[in-house]
């Protein structure tokens, strides 16, 4: 019984043995595609004309509050103190809203422009893994040890999208 059970126990050792298995740093790999650098200028100017709303939107707002300061509250009733009070609020509201919005649209911009080159990564990997027979290439950030006689698969992944460095 026992010699039954060692072959149980080192059955899928030797199975695993068998596989070729590979790593690869998809992060370093993804931070060195040349499509990135188009990415990040075209986030870098959405940022940009969202800081520009921004700057204008505060401009007038310390306009406002500029205005409505040169103007003696005591000589002001009730009701047009309570209209500029309303006016700040709804204004403040606005600007929050727009902070808001925008920070959402320029994250689901990023969203959608990296999305294909997170694709073009993906594919790259399947490829070189296909081509050189690998079972698993496994990511390289997870990895704690890594011998040897490991396969690094960046070189080939990097090959495949054209990153010469």
């Amino acid at each position: 019984m026992k010699p039954f059970l060692l072959v149980l126990l080192l059955l899928p050792l030797s199975l695993f043995s068998q596989n070729k298995v590979a790593h690869v740093n998809a992060d370093e790999v993804f931070s060195k595609m040349p499509e990135l650098k188009d990415v990040e200028t075209q986030m870098n100017n959405k940022a940009e004309a969202a800081k520009k709303n921004i700057a204008a939107m505060e401009a007038e707002y310390d306009a406002m509050l500029k205005r409505f300061g040169e103007t003696p509250t005591d000589s002001l009733t009730e009701a047009v103190l309570n209209d500029r009070q309303k006016q700040i609020q709804d204004f403040q509201e606005r600007y929050r809203t727009y902070v808001q919005n925008s920070q959402q649209e320029i994250e689901k911009e990023q969203q959608t422009l990296l999305a294909p080159l997170q694709q073009k990564l993906m594919k790259a990997i399947k490829d070189v893994g296909d081509e050189n027979s690998y079972t698993y290439i496994i990511s390289a950030n997870a990895l704690l040890h890594v011998g040897t006689g490991a396969i690094d698969a960046n070189p080939q992944v990097k090959a495949k999208l054209g990153i010469t460095n």
